[in-house]
């Protein structure tokens, strides 16, 4: 891990925060650890930042491009 990875994940949680604000926070970082590392009790637990940090921006593309196919 770096600091700049993480850095860079806080950051896109930002955007994530701002784009779901009905999502509390404790569920995105699950959603973003099922998603790095699969549906498990142990994702939460095994997910690195780095992963995290793909799944995130990934979620947030997702995110993005659905706000615009509604517009």
């Amino acid at each position: 891990m770096t600091g700049q990875i993480r850095q860079d994940l806080l950051s896109v949680l930002v955007e994530l925060s701002e784009h779901s604000p009905s999502v509390r926070f404790g569920q995105l970082i699950a959603n973003l650890s099922y998603l790095a590392k699969g549906p498990t009790s142990e994702a939460i637990w095994d997910a690195e930042d780095a992963e995290l940090l793909a799944a995130a921006r990934k979620h947030l593309s997702e995110l993005c491009d659905r706000e615009i196919s509604a517009a």
